[in-house]
């Protein structure tokens, strides 16, 4: 694996993995792995696939049950999942359109490296990509290099 040493301050310095346009991806948290996600700097927030979206009350906490087909241009698997709901966010996407979104907070696994982001559901049946990761999730973490793929891993 690759990594840059870029200043944080004059004492010490960070290594920062580097990781390509593309990389394959685990949601632990919804028994979800190896989804194929776009790196996506353009993007603030991050977005995943998500349909059947509902709220619902568990324990008197709001929650939100969604279905994810986690595997580029298929309809199987079908993965049903639950997450409290983190908040609700206005998203103006790539065409221009604003959407309200549900927001979930979830663990992201990409190579070694674990982390918390908050993922909003959409529908992206029609994208290239079931998930994809923005700057919000990436800030301080990850060098991209945008002409490699998957380097973390196959």
């Amino acid at each position: 694996m690759s990594e840059v040493a870029l200043p944080k301050n004059k004492k010490k310095k960070r290594v920062r993995p580097i990781i390509g346009w593309r990389e394959w991806v685990d949601l632990p948290d919804f028994e979800v792995h190896h989804v194929n996600a776009k790196i996506d700097t353009g993007a603030k927030s991050s977005a995943i696939h998500a349909f059947k979206i509902k709220e619902v009350l568990i324990e008197g906490e709001p929650h939100v049950e969604f279905c994810l087909h986690p595997v580029q241009r298929r309809k199987t698997p079908e993965v049903v999942c639950c997450a409290p709901i983190a908040g609700k966010k206005k998203i103006r996407s790539s065409n221009g359109q604003e959407e309200e979104r549900y927001v979930v907070e979830t663990h992201l696994k990409i190579g070694d490296h674990e982390l918390k982001i908050d993922l909003t559901l959409t529908n992206r049946d029609a994208m290239g990509f079931r998930l994809l990761i923005g700057r919000d999730a990436l800030r301080r973490k990850f060098v991209i290099d945008p002409g490699a793929s998957y380097l973390l891993g196959q």
